[in-house]
């Protein structure tokens, strides 16, 4: 089931600065962003070569821009939010949202192209995310970033939706992804807010941060070796 939002969301002015969140230790915060940057940069100059060659195929199956810009929430805190301009590579036609408006994307849905069903499964539609981690925007691992007209009704539906990135980055990848994959109707958002608040907590102590993200990105690795992406 595909949830339909038109409503708009409107958090203030995005901010440089984030405040030092009491739960996030400080040597996590450091060390998080060291890996963001080392681990994104990598990631970047290993994968570059596939760049034209995904770029090449989606051209060749549907007429269209080969990335695909979506303004998303990044973190949030008491008195502001911080909005982006996520990079992905195109998985649909460009009249997807034409008719229906914004809506989430389902099994079998028909307005994902086969070259982008292939990039959704393997996750390298991400790819061009590795330029908003490099940017600050989000992280390697962290709660997914949704759009803003999402976060309105999602607010109204679920008590403390927003806090999910409370002082925290969005991530490509994420404990919610992982053990969910990707929300298909409000059920799904209530279920994967455990597993994001699971993993802010466990950003308490370098030790419990450092087992969390390693159980992320060895999940992400047999997600994307097995084709079991949405």
């Amino acid at each position: 089931m595909s949830i339909e939002i038109t409503n708009t969301y409107e958090p203030l002015a995005s901010q440089d600065h984030v405040e030092q969140q009491p739960f996030v230790h400080p040597v996590v915060v450091v060390a998080k962003r060291t890996v963001d940057v080392v681990g994104a940069g990598s990631l970047l100059i290993a994968t570059l070569p596939l760049f034209p060659l995904i770029a090449l195929a989606i051209r060749i199956e549907s007429p269209g821009p080969v990335l695909f810009q979506q303004l998303r929430v990044g973190r949030t805190t008491d008195t502001f939010s911080e909005l982006f301009q996520m990079n992905k590579f195109r998985s649909m036609r460009t009249d997807a949202e034409s008719r229906s408006g914004a809506v989430w994307a389902s099994k079998n849905d028909n307005r994902i192209t086969r070259v982008g069903k292939f990039l959704r499964k393997t996750r390298l539609d991400e790819l061009p995310q590795l330029i908003n981690v490099l940017r600050g925007e989000m992280s390697l691992v962290g709660p997914r970033p949704e759009r803003p007209s999402f976060c309105r009704k999602l607010e109204q539906e679920i008590p403390f939706y927003i806090e999910r990135t409370w002082g925290l980055r969005p991530g490509i990848t994420g404990w919610a992804q992982v053990n969910q994959g990707y929300d298909e109707t409000l059920d799904d958002v209530r279920s994967k807010i455990l597993y994001d608040f699971s993993y802010a907590l466990a950003m308490r102590s370098p030790f419990s941060w450092l087992a969390m993200e390693a159980k992320v990105v060895c999940r992400t690795v047999m997600v994307m070796a097995f084709g079991r992406g949405q």
